[in-house]
């Protein structure tokens, strides 16, 4: 059995994932990252940010909302991913529309037990309808927006009753959902900068030329893991199944459709694909700041062999990443822009005075380039919260 230590693995990751060599562009990078995290907008420019050479934040609005070579999808995991239109239609069928049977029963329950329709099915079938009618009207909308032309968007619903987060959330906010599960509409441009996440939504096939590509169920599932080890393997059984958010037995199915191989780890037993065994060039040494939610912090489950002990200053307990300062493939501390604007830096552990200085020259790059833009992460995490009061 090929046995692939953590150095090796720490080498991939650089490679793979820009963490050293700049990427060719935005595209490239989305491509290989299969996909930036976008549950805050934030993250994915920064992201890019890391990994491309004399990136400014009009690139990755250009891809989004003049070229489309980008769009913004819910994905794995019900997470929000900004990748490639062809990665898209796989995500769309292999994640995103395995959801829409069992939400949609979830709200047509709301519907009916919290009195807003005696016939849930029929009420929210006639709601999308008329949505989709504005939508096609106005070409895109904000849900306040369309509120307006489908008065029975503003209905609210309670969730979480009881509970610290419950509250009524709009009837708007659900169909919206229900409908970017089937694939029928998308998150267009946000109102205001590019750190908003209030996005204006389109009909897919308006929004992107031909809409989604129709692809077979099981090769959409085989595509997306063959895709996600090529990019991060070696990874583990727990690995794969925690990132496309599967069952162990639609993993693998999956896997069974796919060329791989068992390798020895440090840490136990891993996968890769069977045409990826060589280990390649050693890669220069290399920092990198990358922003919280970044996919080579969110791409594996089992993360000691890059993370080490430093799980709970760099996590929420959620499970959400927060900003972290990386060294030759391996986290080694979490940087925060304070109020003045300055990015602080926090080393957990010793890295050598090259590294650090390094370390502190990128810092000064990433506050140069900010400049006098404001950020604050939406998941907050305790290093973060230290290093930015």
């Amino acid at each position: 059995m090929r046995r692939i230590t953590t150095a090796e693995r720490r080498a991939r990751l650089v490679t793979r994932h820009h963490l050293g060599l700049p990427a060719a562009g935005v595209d490239a990078v989305a491509a290989r990252l299969v996909g930036f995290h976008s549950s805050d907008p934030v993250s994915v420019y920064l992201s890019a940010w890391a990994r491309v050479d004399g990136f400014v934040a009009a690139d990755l609005e250009t891809a989004l909302y003049e070229r489309k070579s980008l769009v913004r999808m819910l994905g794995m995991r019900r997470t929000l991913f900004v990748v490639p239109t062809d990665l898209a239609s796989i995500m769309d069928v292999a994640c995103a529309r395995q959801l829409a049977s069992a939400e949609r029963r979830r709200l047509v329950g709301m519907i009916e037990d919290q009195n807003v329709a005696r016939n849930g099915h029929r009420w929210l079938s006639d709601v999308e309808g008329a949505t989709m009618a504005a939508l096609k009207e106005l070409g895109e909308a904000t849900a306040t927006e369309l509120t307006v032309l489908v008065p029975e968007l503003g209905e609210k619903l309670m969730f979480g009753e009881g509970k610290s987060w419950g509250g009524p959330v709009g009837v708007s906010t659900r169909v919206l959902f229900m409908l970017a599960t089937t694939g029928r509409i998308v998150r267009g441009r946000p109102r205001g900068t590019w750190k908003s996440s209030q996005y204006r939504w389109a009909p897919t096939n308006g929004w992107l030329k031909g809409g989604l590509d129709e692809v077979e169920p099981d090769w959409a599932e085989t595509e997306l893991l063959r895709r996600w080890l090529d990019s991060y393997g070696p990874g583990t059984m727990t690995d794969l199944r925690w990132w496309a958010g599967w069952t162990l037995a639609k993993t693998q199915r999956a896997l069974a459709r796919l060329d791989v191989e068992e390798v020895a780890l440090d840490t136990g037993a891993g996968l890769v694909l069977a045409d990826d065994l060589d280990p390649g060039e050693p890669p220069e040494p290399s920092i990198a700041l990358v922003p919280g939610l970044d996919p080579s912090v969110m791409g594996w489950k089992e993360r000691e062999w890059f993370l080490g002990n430093h799980h709970a200053q760099l996590f929420d307990t959620n499970g959400n990443a927060g900003p972290t300062v990386w060294v030759d493939g391996r986290v080694v501390g979490g940087w925060a822009q304070r109020a003045d604007g300055e990015i602080a830096v926090k080393l957990l552990e010793e890295v050598g005075a090259e590294a650090t200085g390094a370390v502190a020259m990128e810092a000064d790059r990433l506050t140069a380039w900010l400049g006098d833009l404001r950020i604050k992460p939406r998941f907050r995490v305790p290093l973060e919260r230290e290093l930015s009061s």
